[in-house]
């Protein structure tokens, strides 16, 4: 197919060629900007394929920064991290305000709740033998824990106990035991002096159970009696409780 311009270059190749042999009839020329003679047209040609796509071009510049988006939503809590190493030392607090003060307390038990003392003395001028000595003139039996009809001390309170005597000695020899339980386990011995007055002393530490007594007693013959008593001469027999056994409530 042939388009219109190449019609009009052909109508004018023809022309001239008429021209040259002096056959053709001298027509008026066509108007170059009207479309060549209606002979020889030809039917309109169909449209090209589309051509292929163009390269890439180049990348165009970055442009303004937008606008801050909306928070998104909170997420899931991460695992939890190792421990750090430990800080430093912070500075020291102020002291706190004093706190209400509470109610007082029940009164506890007393450290002695547990007792038992006795302190006497003699006042006759000679005590038989081998019979406890009758200690009747008393300075302190407050828990009665010494008897003075029998002269001697009953225990009540298991512990370990002090015992101590104090004798004048005169007109004979002194040989004084002190008895736990029908048996001696403390003695004595003053050897009297003429025209002279002599005191003999002993103390010893005891254990003692519950119901076991303590008492002093002169052994031997009736010459070896010299403890002695007056309105001016004391001989004093003694005995405490120092401290209770553990299990004792």
């Amino acid at each position: 197919a042939m388009g219109p311009a190449g019609r009009c270059l052909l109508c004018g190749l023809l022309l001239a060629a008429l021209g040259d042999t002096g056959t053709a009839v001298e027509d008026p020329q066509p108007d170059p900007k009207a479309p060549c003679a209606n002979w020889m047209g030809g039917a309109p040609g169909y449209p090209g394929h589309n051509g292929l796509p163009g390269r890439d071009g180049k990348d165009g510049r970055d442009g303004e920064k937008g606008e801050k988006g909306e928070q998104g939503e909170k997420g899931a809590k991460g695992d939890s991290g190792q421990i750090g190493s430990q800080g430093a030392e912070g500075p020291r607090g102020f002291p706190g305000t004093p706190g209400i003060m509470g109610m007082k307390g029940e009164k506890g038990e007393g450290a002695f709740i547990h007792r038992s003392a006795f302190s006497v003395g003699l006042t006759g001028r000679v005590p038989h033998p081998n019979v406890p000595i009758l200690f009747s003139k008393v300075f302190y039996n407050e828990q009665q824990h010494y008897d003075v009809s029998t002269g001697k001390f009953r225990c009540s309170v298991p512990g370990m106990y002090y015992f101590a005597y104090h004798l004048t000695v005169y007109l004979s020899d002194a040989k004084i035991s002190l008895y736990k339980q029908d048996r001696a386990v403390l003695f004595t011995y003053d050897q009297f002096q003429p025209n002279n007055v002599d005191q003999a002393s002993g103390s010893v530490l005891l254990h003692l159970n519950t119901g076991e007594e303590v008492w002093l007693q002169v052994y031997g013959e009736g010459a070896n009696n010299g403890v002695y008593a007056d309105n001016i001469n004391d001989s004093t027999f003694m005995g405490f409780l120092l401290y209770p056994d553990l299990d004792v409530h």
